[in-house]
């Protein structure tokens, strides 16, 4: 069971506890809710984490420390989403190094082709094509695209092969193994649910498997490595890696499996947010 738990300079988790989180990004101090820190917050005797400062709405522009990859920052009240999931440094560290190492190993300079789902605001992908590597990017979310291309603007990636599609996860992979496309590393990030641009419902419980075995049907000859991660608290990170096995049997590969967390500034504490699995083909 591995723990991946790394800083990102320019971010903070100054402390957690009673629900709630409070981070410093870009000195801004801000607190959003989070339902997996049930401890006691370590603040000051008489002070509660609402006695911060909430200041909404601002934006930021952050260097996660990864090949000049940047990610803008936008924070308003109440909101879940800021734009990146910090407690995933230790993820796109490995993501980029494997990548790296992969291009070099490979003696007729192989471009990797990696695909990442549900893919957010784009930062996997960055990392990814950072390497050089032509990246798909698939989200079902107008907003979050647009925003990921902000990212690629601002990481100077303007030119790197990266296609962006708005499009139901599910129904792109079944597609893409229609038309006989392959890739060499696959990175997941579904949601527990959620909708297509269409008003697909993504339901984990009923689809997760078969997107599985439909990125089973487009991994290339020579895969490198599936990650998935979940932020569903039903399920378990052997869970996941269970399913990995599944989707890969057959497949010389080993499988790890573990938690994504944030560590706070003054102490030892960890703050869990997502079990992930990921397969490393031999």
């Amino acid at each position: 069971m591995m723990i991946w738990a790394e800083k990102i300079d320019g971010y903070t988790l100054l402390d957690s506890g009673n629900g709630q989180k409070l981070e410093e990004i870009d000195g801004i101090r801000i607190i959003r809710d989070e339902p997996r820190a049930w401890w006691r917050p370590k603040v000051s005797k008489g002070e509660t984490l609402g006695q911060f400062p909430k200041v909404s709405p601002w934006e930021t522009v952050l260097d996660i420390g990864i090949g000049g990859v940047k990610a803008k920052i936008k924070y308003k009240k109440n909101s879940k989403h800021i734009g990146i999931f910090p407690e995933q440094a230790s993820q796109w560290k490995w993501i980029f190094k494997k990548l790296e190492e992969r291009k070099l190993e490979s003696k007729n300079a192989k471009e990797n082709k990696v695909l990442s789902l549900f893919g957010y605001t784009g930062i996997a992908s960055l990392v990814a094509a950072k390497t050089g590597a032509k990246v798909t990017h698939v989200d079902g979310s107008k907003q979050s695209i647009e925003w990921a291309r902000e990212n690629q603007k601002l990481s100077g990636l303007e030119d790197a092969p990266i296609r962006w599609i708005l499009d139901d996860a599910l129904k792109f992979i079944r597609r893409e193994a229609k038309r006989g496309e392959k890739y060499d590393c696959i990175i997941m990030d579904p949601p527990s649910f959620g909708h297509g641009p269409k008003g697909e419902v993504w339901k984990v419980e009923e689809d997760l498997v078969p997107l599985l075995e439909a990125c089973r049907e487009v991994l290339s000859e020579k895969p490198l490595f599936v990650i998935l991660n979940m932020y569903s608290t039903e399920l378990s990170a052997i869970s996941l890696g269970n399913l990995l096995s599944d989707m890969t049997k057959g497949m010389e590969t080993t499988i790890e499996v573990g938690e994504l967390a944030i560590p706070h500034q003054n102490d030892s504490r960890l703050l869990p947010l997502s079990i992930f699995a990921l397969a490393l083909f031999q």
